[in-house]
């Protein structure tokens, strides 16, 4: 028994979780736990040199490892900073701890230097109380031990996210008996995670063998519970089609011959008219979200008056949030799945071959790619999109680890880059943060040293903090960054144009009117990162395949591409588009009017209005 400063009790602590980094940003508030880090030679403090760099890339990290990432920052701006990527990691269930300081707890209400206290004292933590599951703020140190373990399992358990510890800077310092935390070398570090109820897998097993024409909607919880093989094999031994969310992109290979692509605006038209005719669908691990669901627009992309839906999530919350389920079931997915496979076998023994359906699949994934063909290969000058996701599939191996950021890099890469293995793509899906890509990729490298890890970001996106250049540099981080530079915000530039016929706030230019953008290879240089901005087509693939050799001998790597606005095909619908110019769709025969003055797909009105 003996007395030591807290904050080496916590880094002990850390060490003991298998903690490998902590991701922040210094502050006077934090120089106690430091200086603690300082001294420990198997947790490794990953500076950075802002906040949102420090806690995407904490969230990259966690993505891949499946674990809790830990971020550690200041109180006042550095909460502000960092929260935006906690969020990011709330609404993508990712898990993630937050160590915060904070003021002097003998200070609290006196308005101390950067402390935020305009609607009470010392609740200056509760600015991310609605993006983390729990916050706690430490009051008594001999508390400290029970909530580091409660902040790790709720942070790891149920649905994943982000929790958050907030430390006033004085107990760093203080002293505590070491066998105060005696109990956090007895506690698990793992909770296990719930089966199905029996009853549900039974009865959903039997819906799946008695429907007609169902569908697996599988979302990005699939993914989260690394359940791809059960997906598989569930889908393979009756042969149901699998539809997928933007977040459960590599599910299931996008080439695997059930895989029916992904739903919603950005979905397509051929996995629509499945969707639309299933008389059951069996949602796994999603919210049926409204980008994914074409904003609910009956008969779109789902047809709730024709199908029924199942459900299985870890959080009850999300069962029949977006539609009614008639079975709705909470529990682990990867155990769930088996489940339901073992009652189908009890069922129906001998499975079921439906050789027609996927000869269909097959049919309409090779028109769609031939119609893509012609744009993939076309060397025009700046890059079509297309051009540089073929390139960058020749180039890349078939397991590099893909981060993406917002517009084209992510909506196009999620309808037309082909992904086959299991978490090898990862996407800012339900905050759709801007400058995701750029720093998750340096937690993704850190979590798979041995993987090629690469981004794809838009100019845009890129800009949005190119700081994590200097964590790349300083850590020796050897990713690759791929900025698709159409000088604008893209995605947004499109939206407006269409519905406006302006691009106005949307593209950059000088005052004068001429188009403008940093030459971000320039930029990375000056970081002291390599780099390589093209010329032309023709130069974009040598440039990423020197950016792979870079990346094996251990060094970061740019290359910018400049490339076309071409926008992302739309096969759904998106709400916001009725909004800005509410008959555009209608004249275009997309969506009509019910009589109750909703819009739904012209063959949905059809056959309500015939019941």
């Amino acid at each position: 028994m003996s007395k030591k400063l807290v904050s080496d009790l916590m880094v002990d602590y850390l060490e003991r979780r298998d903690v490998k980094y902590v991701f922040g940003l210094c502050g006077h508030t934090v120089i106690g736990l430091l200086d603690a880090l300082s001294r420990n030679d198997k947790v490794k403090y990953i500076s950075n040199r802002h906040e949102a760099v420090a806690s995407t890339a904490a969230d990259g990290y966690a993505r891949l490892t499946h674990k809790a990432s830990v971020v550690l920052c200041h109180l006042g701006p550095g909460l502000t900073n960092v929260l935006t990527g906690v969020a990011n990691a709330a609404f993508d269930s990712i898990p993630m701890v937050v160590i915060a300081g904070d003021v002097p707890s003998y200070y609290f209400g006196r308005h101390p230097h950067q402390e935020v206290n305009m609607h009470g004292d010392a609740t200056q933590y509760k600015m991310l109380e609605p993006v983390v599951k729990r916050a706690w703020r430490v009051d008594d140190v001999e508390a400290l031990p029970d909530i580091m373990d409660k902040a790790f399992r709720l942070a790891e358990s149920g649905r994943p996210g982000p929790v958050l510890i907030d430390m006033p800077m004085d107990m760093f310092s203080r002293e505590m008996e070491d066998y105060l935390w005696d109990r956090t070398y007895k506690d698990s570090h793992m909770t296990m995670r719930p089966a199905l109820d029996p009853a549900a897998a039974k009865a959903i097993a039997k819906k799946l063998v008695e429907a007609k024409s169902p569908v697996l909607h599988a979302g990005g919880g699939i993914l989260l519970s690394q359940a791809s093989e059960e997906l598989a094999a569930l889908a393979e031994f009756l042969d149901i089609p699998v539809s997928r969310t933007l977040m459960g992109q590599g599910c299931l290979s996008d080439r695997h011959p059930l895989m029916i692509g992904q739903t919603g605006f950005w979905g397509l038209e051929f996995t629509h008219s499945l969707t639309t005719k299933a008389d059951v669908i069996l949602g796994l691990g999603t919210r049926f979200a409204e980008a994914d669901s074409s904003s609910w627009y009956r008969g779109v992309t789902f047809d709730p008056d024709y199908t029924t839906f199942l459900q299985i999530d870890i959080d009850p919350l999300e069962i029949g949030r977006n539609y009614p389920v008639e079975i709705g079931a909470i529990g682990d997915l990867k155990i769930g799945l088996a489940q339901i496979l073992e009652e189908v076998k009890k069922i129906c023994p001998e499975g079921k071959k439906n050789p027609e359906l996927r000869a269909m699949i097959a049919e309409a994934k090779a028109a769609f790619k031939e119609s893509r063909t012609d744009i993939a290969n076309d060397s025009r000058f700046p890059m079509t999109p297309q051009r540089i996701l073929k390139d960058v599939r020749e180039v890349i191996p078939e397991d590099a680890v893909i981060f993406t950021d917002v517009g084209w890099n992510k909506n196009g890469v999620a309808q037309q880059y082909d992904i086959t293995i299991p978490g090898t793509i990862h996407h800012s899906s339900g905050l759709a943060t801007m400058g995701f890509g750029a720093s998750a990729v340096l937690g993704g490298k850190m979590a798979a040293p041995d993987k090629i890890c690469l981004t794809l970001t838009g100019d845009g996106g890129f800009g949005v903090n190119p700081t994590c250049l200097a964590t790349a540099v300083e850590q020796n981080i050897a990713c690759t960054w791929v900025v698709m530079n159409n000088s604008a915000f893209g995605t947004i530039a499109g939206l407006e144009n269409a519905n406006y016929h302006t691009k106005f706030g949307t593209v950059f230019h000088t005052p004068d009117g001429e188009s403008y953008t940093p030459r971000w290879a320039d930029v990375a240089k000056a970081y002291g990162v390599e780099s390589i901005c093209v010329n032309s087509a023709e130069e974009f693939k040598p440039a990423l395949e020197k950016a792979m050799e870079a990346n094996r001998a251990g060094r970061p790597f740019l290359v910018e591409a400049p490339m076309e606005n071409i926008v992302v095909p739309t096969p759904g619908c998106w709400n916001i588009n009725d909004i800005f110019s509410p008959n555009d769709l209608v004249k275009e025969g997309k969506l009509v009017k019910d009589e109750h003055g909703r819009f739904v797909a012209p063959s949905h009105a059809k056959s309500h209005n015939a019941k």
